[in-house]
């Protein structure tokens, strides 16, 4: 087999991406292993590395029988994806994350799911997000991507995984940072009014929901850009310079659980029901995740009244600024004078204006705001 040049990075995927090339392969196989490692060290020690809120509710004997089906499946897929590709990489990590997986479950029996304590990682929403996400925006980024020349596994990539799993990891602390000022606050509001909203039914809570969230979340985004302190927290964010699936979850956690917070206060005061809460936080997942994707879908039809990639992209290209905050909404930016959308165009680059880079890697990123200016 051939070595991969010299000097080029095992972690970049530069090589052809078609069927019979060992990309397809090595990727599934390294999506299945890291979960299934996820998992098993979710098995393993549920009442450590899970959300409480959560443990009950896992079948474990169906999560089982999948882990005995994913292992061996993500190590035969890695060994044929290092057979096919130049670099090893992918298969390396699906044999790997394979390995670990099995020895994770073999030497330590599950525990069982229901667990005792009241804090936990969440483990186990990294796994679940992780797979789902991959298994959509994947195959759709190679289908139709935007830039064919983009490699899935990007220079970045891992460095936004990592953002990816921190903010998995810390959802139960942030989520108590986030929800407790706006729920103690809510007791202020006039117990008629939350129950009159309370009342209405789901499909008229949930577009007031995305409308109240988006007038906050526009205000709050444009002052990450207009306020120096705020910006160092959000600059994190648009330090990206490709975008796809993975790149949206570059958010620092201060900027995170800053603008989480001052959306959710409305949301708890006016007394939203849970159920169109919980459709509202569903929604905004996915398509955060999606107008970051490197899909070259405009959605022409979609584009005056729902912010798609085209509109979001505009965002972050390098060569404009201060436009396009709206989150779901794109006509806030026309009534607040911050619209842009060329016709038909796309940005031809990304990330932070005059040139300027950022730091590199995840923990660079995390500690660059509290640094020096």
């Amino acid at each position: 087999m051939v070595r991969a040049p010299a000097g080029t990075s095992p972690f970049v995927t530069d090589e052809p991406q078609h069927f019979g090339s060992g990309w397809l392969s090595g990727t599934i196989g390294a999506v299945l292993g890291i979960a299934a490692s996820g998992t098993a060290v979710c098995l393993a020690l549920p009442q450590h590395l899970t959300l409480p809120a959560l443990r009950a509710s896992y079948p474990v004997p169906f999560v089982v029988s999948a882990l005995h089906a994913a292992i061996p499946l993500a190590f035969v897929l890695g060994l044929l994806s290092l057979w096919l590709r130049r670099k090893k990489t992918l298969g390396a990590i699906a044999i790997g994350t394979a390995a670990l997986a099995a020895t994770v479950f073999a030497v330590a029996p599950p525990l069982d799911a229901a667990g005792s304590t009241t804090v936990g990682l969440g483990v186990d929403v990294f796994v679940f997000t992780l797979v789902v996400y991959a298994a959509v925006f994947l195959p759709l980024e190679r289908l139709w991507p935007l830039r064919a020349e983009q490699p899935t596994f990007r220079p970045e990539w891992w460095t936004d995984l990592a953002w990816f799993a921190s903010s998995a990891l810390l959802m139960q602390a942030t989520s108590f940072v986030i929800l407790a000022p706006a729920n103690a606050l809510a007791t202020t509001t006039p117990a008629g009014l939350r129950a009159a909203i309370a009342s209405l039914p789901l499909v008229v809570q949930f577009p007031a929901i995305v409308l109240v969230s988006d007038l906050v979340q526009y205000h709050v985004h444009r002052a990450c850009h207009r306020v120096p302190l705020l910006w160092r927290f959000h600059a994190i964010h648009h330090s990206a310079t490709s975008m796809d699936w993975l790149a949206g979850s570059r958010l620092h956690v201060v900027d995170a659980v800053l603008t989480r917070s001052l959306v959710y206060l409305p949301l708890a005061m006016l007394g939203f029901a849970p159920a169109a809460i919980a459709a509202y936080l569903v929604f905004v997942a996915a398509q955060a995740t999606f107008v970051h994707t490197n899909l070259r879908w405009r959605l022409a039809w979609l584009e005056p009244w729902l912010v798609v990639p085209r509109f979001h992209h505009w965002h972050h290209a390098d060569s404009v600024r201060d436009v396009n905050f709206a989150v779901h909404v794109p006509w806030l930016d026309r009534v607040f004078g911050t619209f842009h959308l060329p016709a038909k165009d796309w940005p031809d680059a990304y990330g932070l204006a005059d040139g300027a880079t950022g730091p590199r890697g995840f923990l660079r990123q995390l500690l660059a705001p509290f640094g020096r200016r």
